[in-house]
Protein backbone atom coordinates (compact mmCIF):
# COMPACT_ATOMS: atom_id res chain seq x y z
CA UNK A 1 0.00 0.00 0.00
CA UNK A 2 1.28 3.46 -0.83
CA UNK A 3 2.38 5.76 1.96
CA UNK A 4 -0.73 7.90 1.42
CA UNK A 5 -2.88 5.07 2.74
CA UNK A 6 -0.78 3.77 5.60
CA UNK A 7 -2.79 5.69 8.20
CA UNK A 8 -6.23 5.50 6.63
CA UNK A 9 -8.10 6.93 3.70
CA UNK A 10 -7.10 10.45 2.69
CA UNK A 11 -9.54 13.12 1.61
CA UNK A 12 -9.28 13.87 -2.10
CA UNK A 13 -10.71 16.85 -4.01
CA UNK A 14 -14.49 16.97 -3.86
CA UNK A 15 -14.62 17.52 -7.60
CA UNK A 16 -12.91 14.23 -8.38
CA UNK A 17 -14.98 11.66 -10.21
CA UNK A 18 -14.17 9.09 -7.56
CA UNK A 19 -13.55 10.39 -4.06
CA UNK A 20 -12.39 8.74 -0.88
CA UNK A 21 -13.57 10.29 2.37
CA UNK A 22 -11.91 9.75 5.71
CA UNK A 23 -14.72 8.51 7.94
CA UNK A 24 -12.58 6.50 10.31
CA UNK A 25 -9.02 5.28 10.20
CA UNK A 26 -10.10 2.27 8.15
CA UNK A 27 -13.25 3.35 6.32
CA UNK A 28 -13.75 4.22 2.67
CA UNK A 29 -16.79 6.08 1.44
CA UNK A 30 -17.84 6.28 -2.20
CA UNK A 31 -20.30 9.18 -2.37
CA UNK A 32 -23.40 9.04 -4.51
CA UNK A 33 -23.05 10.78 -7.83
CA UNK A 34 -25.49 13.20 -9.46
CA UNK A 35 -29.03 11.96 -9.95
CA UNK A 36 -28.45 12.42 -13.67
CA UNK A 37 -27.00 8.86 -13.56
CA UNK A 38 -28.95 5.63 -13.93
CA UNK A 39 -32.34 6.70 -12.55
CA UNK A 40 -33.64 3.14 -12.47
CA UNK A 41 -30.74 1.87 -10.38
CA UNK A 42 -30.60 1.52 -6.60
CA UNK A 43 -30.32 4.63 -4.49
CA UNK A 44 -29.42 5.57 -0.95
CA UNK A 45 -26.64 4.44 1.33
CA UNK A 46 -25.18 1.07 2.24
CA UNK A 47 -22.28 0.27 4.56
CA UNK A 48 -20.18 -2.84 3.95
CA UNK A 49 -17.94 -4.37 6.61
CA UNK A 50 -15.15 -6.26 4.90
CA UNK A 51 -11.90 -8.09 5.59
CA UNK A 52 -10.70 -7.44 2.03
CA UNK A 53 -7.48 -5.47 1.96
CA UNK A 54 -7.89 -1.71 1.73
CA UNK A 55 -5.94 -1.35 -1.51
CA UNK A 56 -8.22 -3.94 -3.16
CA UNK A 57 -11.28 -1.99 -2.01
CA UNK A 58 -9.77 1.20 -3.38
CA UNK A 59 -9.18 -0.43 -6.75
CA UNK A 60 -12.86 -1.42 -6.93
CA UNK A 61 -14.10 2.06 -6.09
CA UNK A 62 -14.24 3.40 -9.65
CA UNK A 63 -16.14 0.36 -10.91
CA UNK A 64 -18.68 0.57 -8.09
CA UNK A 65 -19.18 4.29 -8.55
CA UNK A 66 -19.75 3.81 -12.28
CA UNK A 67 -22.13 0.90 -11.75
CA UNK A 68 -24.11 2.55 -8.92
CA UNK A 69 -23.99 6.31 -9.51
CA UNK A 70 -26.88 7.04 -7.15
CA UNK A 71 -25.65 4.85 -4.29
CA UNK A 72 -23.51 5.99 -1.40
CA UNK A 73 -21.37 2.88 -0.76
CA UNK A 74 -19.15 2.96 2.30
CA UNK A 75 -16.62 0.30 3.32
CA UNK A 76 -15.28 -0.38 6.78
CA UNK A 77 -12.15 -2.54 6.70
CA UNK A 78 -11.00 -4.78 9.52
CA UNK A 79 -9.54 -8.21 10.13
CA UNK A 80 -11.99 -10.99 10.89
CA UNK A 81 -11.38 -10.82 14.63
CA UNK A 82 -11.93 -7.06 14.60
CA UNK A 83 -15.17 -7.36 12.64
CA UNK A 84 -16.49 -10.14 14.87
CA UNK A 85 -15.81 -8.07 17.98
CA UNK A 86 -17.39 -4.99 16.39
CA UNK A 87 -20.53 -6.87 15.40
CA UNK A 88 -20.80 -8.50 18.82
CA UNK A 89 -20.69 -5.07 20.48
CA UNK A 90 -23.19 -3.61 18.03
CA UNK A 91 -25.50 -6.56 18.47
CA UNK A 92 -25.88 -5.63 22.13
CA UNK A 93 -27.20 -2.23 21.03
CA UNK A 94 -29.88 -3.84 18.87
CA UNK A 95 -28.57 -2.59 15.53
CA UNK A 96 -25.47 -3.13 13.40
CA UNK A 97 -23.50 -0.37 11.75
CA UNK A 98 -23.55 -2.12 8.38
CA UNK A 99 -25.92 -3.40 5.71
CA UNK A 100 -23.64 -5.99 4.11
CA UNK A 101 -20.60 -8.07 5.00
CA UNK A 102 -17.77 -9.50 2.91
CA UNK A 103 -15.83 -11.72 5.31
CA UNK A 104 -12.96 -14.16 5.06
CA UNK A 105 -14.71 -17.52 5.25
CA UNK A 106 -18.16 -19.21 5.49
CA UNK A 107 -17.98 -20.18 9.17
CA UNK A 108 -18.97 -16.72 10.36
CA UNK A 109 -21.81 -16.71 7.82
CA UNK A 110 -23.16 -19.88 9.45
CA UNK A 111 -23.14 -18.15 12.82
CA UNK A 112 -24.89 -15.00 11.60
CA UNK A 113 -27.52 -17.04 9.78
CA UNK A 114 -28.17 -19.12 12.90
CA UNK A 115 -28.62 -15.90 14.88
CA UNK A 116 -31.25 -14.66 12.36
CA UNK A 117 -29.16 -11.67 11.39
CA UNK A 118 -29.06 -12.20 7.62
CA UNK A 119 -31.42 -11.48 4.74
CA UNK A 120 -32.16 -14.30 2.29
CA UNK A 121 -31.82 -13.38 -1.38
CA UNK A 122 -31.83 -15.72 -4.38
CA UNK A 123 -29.31 -14.13 -6.71
CA UNK A 124 -29.69 -14.95 -10.42
CA UNK A 125 -25.89 -15.29 -10.54
CA UNK A 126 -25.89 -18.23 -8.12
CA UNK A 127 -26.31 -20.89 -10.82
CA UNK A 128 -22.88 -20.03 -12.24
CA UNK A 129 -20.99 -20.27 -8.96
CA UNK A 130 -18.34 -22.98 -8.69
CA UNK A 131 -18.32 -23.17 -4.89
CA UNK A 132 -20.94 -23.97 -2.25
CA UNK A 133 -23.42 -21.29 -1.25
CA UNK A 134 -26.36 -21.16 1.11
CA UNK A 135 -29.32 -22.78 -0.69
CA UNK A 136 -31.71 -20.27 0.90
CA UNK A 137 -29.60 -17.35 -0.32
CA UNK A 138 -28.23 -16.13 3.00
CA UNK A 139 -24.60 -16.08 1.78
CA UNK A 140 -22.56 -16.60 -1.37
CA UNK A 141 -18.86 -17.09 -2.14
CA UNK A 142 -17.57 -13.88 -3.71
CA UNK A 143 -13.80 -14.45 -3.88
CA UNK A 144 -11.56 -17.46 -3.46
CA UNK A 145 -8.39 -17.28 -1.36
CA UNK A 146 -5.88 -20.11 -1.13
CA UNK A 147 -3.58 -20.89 1.77
CA UNK A 148 -0.26 -22.01 0.29
CA UNK A 149 3.43 -22.10 1.08
CA UNK A 150 5.99 -19.67 -0.34
CA UNK A 151 9.77 -19.48 -0.56
CA UNK A 152 12.61 -17.42 -2.00
CA UNK A 153 14.48 -19.28 -4.78
CA UNK A 154 17.33 -16.78 -4.51
CA UNK A 155 17.98 -17.94 -0.93
CA UNK A 156 16.93 -21.59 -0.80
CA UNK A 157 16.33 -24.53 -3.10
CA UNK A 158 12.76 -25.76 -3.35
CA UNK A 159 14.03 -29.32 -2.84
CA UNK A 160 15.59 -28.38 0.51
CA UNK A 161 12.43 -27.00 2.16
CA UNK A 162 8.96 -28.35 2.98
CA UNK A 163 6.62 -28.70 0.01
CA UNK A 164 3.71 -29.94 2.13
CA UNK A 165 1.81 -28.44 5.02
CA UNK A 166 2.65 -31.55 7.03
CA UNK A 167 6.39 -31.04 6.58
CA UNK A 168 5.97 -27.35 7.39
CA UNK A 169 5.30 -28.46 10.97
CA UNK A 170 7.40 -31.62 11.14
CA UNK A 171 10.56 -30.98 9.09
CA UNK A 172 13.03 -29.89 11.77
CA UNK A 173 15.42 -28.61 9.11
CA UNK A 174 13.44 -25.37 9.00
CA UNK A 175 12.93 -24.99 12.74
CA UNK A 176 12.87 -21.32 13.73
CA UNK A 177 12.69 -20.22 10.08
CA UNK A 178 8.98 -20.54 9.33
CA UNK A 179 6.08 -18.09 9.67
CA UNK A 180 2.29 -18.02 9.50
CA UNK A 181 -0.64 -15.69 10.26
CA UNK A 182 -2.53 -15.67 13.54
CA UNK A 183 -5.82 -17.66 13.65
CA UNK A 184 -6.87 -15.67 16.71
CA UNK A 185 -7.30 -12.60 14.49
CA UNK A 186 -7.29 -13.84 10.88
CA UNK A 187 -10.29 -15.66 9.41
CA UNK A 188 -8.25 -17.30 6.65
CA UNK A 189 -5.65 -18.49 9.17
CA UNK A 190 -8.47 -19.85 11.33
CA UNK A 191 -9.82 -21.76 8.34
CA UNK A 192 -6.35 -23.15 7.65
CA UNK A 193 -5.68 -24.41 11.17
CA UNK A 194 -9.16 -25.96 11.28
CA UNK A 195 -8.39 -27.96 8.14
CA UNK A 196 -4.97 -28.94 9.49
CA UNK A 197 -6.43 -29.97 12.85
CA UNK A 198 -9.08 -32.09 11.13
CA UNK A 199 -6.46 -33.81 8.95
CA UNK A 200 -3.54 -34.18 11.37
CA UNK A 201 -5.04 -33.72 14.84
CA UNK A 202 -4.16 -31.22 17.54
CA UNK A 203 -0.68 -32.76 17.51
CA UNK A 204 -0.08 -30.56 14.49
CA UNK A 205 -0.31 -27.47 16.72
CA UNK A 206 2.19 -29.02 19.12
CA UNK A 207 4.56 -29.62 16.21
CA UNK A 208 4.20 -26.01 15.08
CA UNK A 209 5.10 -24.88 18.58
CA UNK A 210 8.15 -27.14 18.59
CA UNK A 211 9.20 -25.63 15.27
CA UNK A 212 9.17 -22.16 16.88
CA UNK A 213 6.89 -20.93 14.13
CA UNK A 214 6.66 -17.15 13.97
CA UNK A 215 3.05 -15.91 14.11
CA UNK A 216 2.83 -12.55 12.37
CA UNK A 217 1.31 -10.59 9.52
CA UNK A 218 1.80 -11.67 5.93
CA UNK A 219 3.71 -8.50 5.07
CA UNK A 220 6.24 -9.17 7.83
CA UNK A 221 6.57 -12.80 6.76
CA UNK A 222 7.20 -11.82 3.13
CA UNK A 223 9.96 -9.44 4.21
CA UNK A 224 11.61 -12.22 6.21
CA UNK A 225 11.34 -14.51 3.19
CA UNK A 226 13.12 -11.91 1.07
CA UNK A 227 15.95 -11.46 3.58
CA UNK A 228 16.34 -15.20 4.14
CA UNK A 229 15.35 -15.07 7.81
CA UNK A 230 12.49 -17.39 6.88
CA UNK A 231 12.99 -20.39 4.63
CA UNK A 232 9.32 -21.08 4.00
CA UNK A 233 6.07 -19.44 5.08
CA UNK A 234 2.39 -20.36 5.14
CA UNK A 235 0.56 -17.49 3.46
CA UNK A 236 -2.31 -16.54 1.18
CA UNK A 237 -1.51 -17.05 -2.49
CA UNK A 238 -2.76 -13.54 -3.33
CA UNK A 239 -0.10 -11.91 -1.15
CA UNK A 240 2.70 -13.54 -3.14
CA UNK A 241 1.05 -12.91 -6.52
CA UNK A 242 0.57 -9.24 -5.68
CA UNK A 243 4.22 -8.87 -4.76
CA UNK A 244 5.33 -10.65 -7.94
CA UNK A 245 3.26 -8.39 -10.19
CA UNK A 246 3.73 -5.06 -8.44
CA UNK A 247 7.36 -5.41 -7.35
CA UNK A 248 8.72 -7.99 -9.80
CA UNK A 249 9.49 -10.12 -6.77
CA UNK A 250 11.20 -13.49 -7.25
CA UNK A 251 9.28 -15.08 -4.36
CA UNK A 252 7.39 -18.17 -5.48
CA UNK A 253 4.22 -19.98 -4.46
CA UNK A 254 4.36 -23.65 -3.49
CA UNK A 255 0.99 -25.38 -3.86
CA UNK A 256 1.27 -27.91 -0.99
CA UNK A 257 1.54 -31.54 -2.07
CA UNK A 258 -0.91 -32.58 0.65
CA UNK A 259 -3.47 -30.05 -0.58
CA UNK A 260 -4.00 -26.33 -0.91
CA UNK A 261 -6.51 -25.00 1.62
CA UNK A 262 -9.25 -23.30 -0.39
CA UNK A 263 -11.10 -20.52 1.42
CA UNK A 264 -14.17 -19.07 -0.33
CA UNK A 265 -14.85 -15.68 1.21
CA UNK A 266 -18.51 -14.78 1.52
CA UNK A 267 -20.85 -11.89 0.81
CA UNK A 268 -24.06 -11.42 2.84
CA UNK A 269 -26.85 -8.92 3.38
CA UNK A 270 -27.89 -8.00 6.93
CA UNK A 271 -31.58 -8.42 7.73
CA UNK A 272 -33.60 -5.21 7.94
CA UNK A 273 -34.10 -5.73 11.67
CA UNK A 274 -30.35 -5.32 12.18
CA UNK A 275 -29.41 -3.24 9.13
CA UNK A 276 -27.96 0.26 9.48
CA UNK A 277 -29.78 1.78 6.50
CA UNK A 278 -32.45 -0.81 5.66
CA UNK A 279 -31.54 -0.54 1.98
CA UNK A 280 -32.12 -4.14 0.93
CA UNK A 281 -32.68 -3.29 -2.75
CA UNK A 282 -29.24 -1.71 -3.04
CA UNK A 283 -27.59 -4.56 -1.14
CA UNK A 284 -29.13 -7.12 -3.48
CA UNK A 285 -27.97 -5.15 -6.54
CA UNK A 286 -24.43 -4.94 -5.14
CA UNK A 287 -24.48 -8.68 -4.44
CA UNK A 288 -25.48 -9.42 -8.04
CA UNK A 289 -22.72 -7.17 -9.35
CA UNK A 290 -20.00 -8.75 -7.22
CA UNK A 291 -21.09 -12.23 -8.34
CA UNK A 292 -21.36 -11.19 -12.01
CA UNK A 293 -18.55 -11.59 -14.52
CA UNK A 294 -17.87 -7.84 -14.32
CA UNK A 295 -17.61 -7.90 -10.55
CA UNK A 296 -15.47 -11.02 -10.58
CA UNK A 297 -13.05 -9.34 -12.98
CA UNK A 298 -12.28 -6.91 -10.16
CA UNK A 299 -11.78 -9.80 -7.75
CA UNK A 300 -9.32 -11.52 -10.10
CA UNK A 301 -7.51 -8.23 -10.69
CA UNK A 302 -7.01 -8.24 -6.91
CA UNK A 303 -5.06 -11.54 -7.16
CA UNK A 304 -7.91 -13.71 -5.88
CA UNK A 305 -9.67 -16.47 -7.81
CA UNK A 306 -13.17 -16.08 -9.20
CA UNK A 307 -16.02 -17.93 -7.52
CA UNK A 308 -17.69 -18.46 -10.91
CA UNK A 309 -17.42 -21.67 -12.93
CA UNK A 310 -17.34 -19.77 -16.22
CA UNK A 311 -14.67 -17.19 -15.38
CA UNK A 312 -11.96 -17.61 -18.03
CA UNK A 313 -8.70 -16.96 -16.21
CA UNK A 314 -6.97 -17.21 -12.81
CA UNK A 315 -5.18 -14.26 -11.21
CA UNK A 316 -1.76 -13.12 -12.39
CA UNK A 317 0.83 -15.91 -12.21
CA UNK A 318 -1.55 -18.38 -10.51
CA UNK A 319 -2.36 -21.88 -11.69
CA UNK A 320 -5.91 -22.60 -12.82
CA UNK A 321 -8.59 -22.75 -10.14
CA UNK A 322 -9.53 -26.22 -11.39
CA UNK A 323 -5.98 -27.44 -10.70
CA UNK A 324 -6.13 -26.13 -7.16
CA UNK A 325 -9.51 -27.77 -6.61
CA UNK A 326 -8.11 -31.09 -7.87
CA UNK A 327 -5.75 -31.25 -4.90
CA UNK A 328 -7.14 -29.42 -1.90
CA UNK A 329 -7.34 -29.95 1.84
CA UNK A 330 -11.02 -29.44 2.71
CA UNK A 331 -12.28 -27.23 5.49
CA UNK A 332 -15.22 -28.38 7.58
CA UNK A 333 -17.00 -25.04 8.03
CA UNK A 334 -19.27 -26.39 10.77
CA UNK A 335 -16.16 -27.32 12.75
CA UNK A 336 -14.64 -23.92 12.00
CA UNK A 337 -17.73 -22.34 13.57
CA UNK A 338 -18.70 -24.76 16.35
CA UNK A 339 -15.15 -25.46 17.51
CA UNK A 340 -13.81 -21.93 17.01
CA UNK A 341 -13.02 -21.16 20.64
CA UNK A 342 -11.58 -24.60 21.32
CA UNK A 343 -9.32 -24.43 18.27
CA UNK A 344 -8.15 -20.94 19.14
CA UNK A 345 -7.39 -21.98 22.71
CA UNK A 346 -5.48 -25.09 21.63
CA UNK A 347 -3.46 -23.05 19.12
CA UNK A 348 -2.68 -20.38 21.67
CA UNK A 349 -1.56 -22.95 24.26
CA UNK A 350 0.61 -24.89 21.82
CA UNK A 351 2.02 -22.06 19.71
CA UNK A 352 1.61 -18.42 20.70
CA UNK A 353 2.10 -18.79 24.46
CA UNK A 354 5.20 -20.89 23.88
CA UNK A 355 7.06 -18.16 22.03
Amino acid sequence: MSSSHKNGWKILAAAAAVSLVLVTGCTKKSPAASTSGAASGPRGKIVIYTSMYEDIIEAMDAALTKQFPDCDIEFFYGGTGTLQAKIAAEKDSGKLGCDMLMVAEPAYSLELKENNMLHAYKSPEAALLDFDYDPEGYWYPVRVCNMVLAYNPEKYSKDSIPNSLYDFAYNTGVKGAISMSNPLTSGTAMAAVTALKDKYGYEYFTALGSQNVMVESGSVALTKLETGECQVIMILEESVLKKRQEENSRLEVIYPTDGTIIIPSTIMTVSEQWSANKNTAAAQAVTDWFLSEAGQANIVAGWMHSARADYPAPPYDAIATSQIKANNMPVNWENCYRQREEIRTKFEEAVTRKR
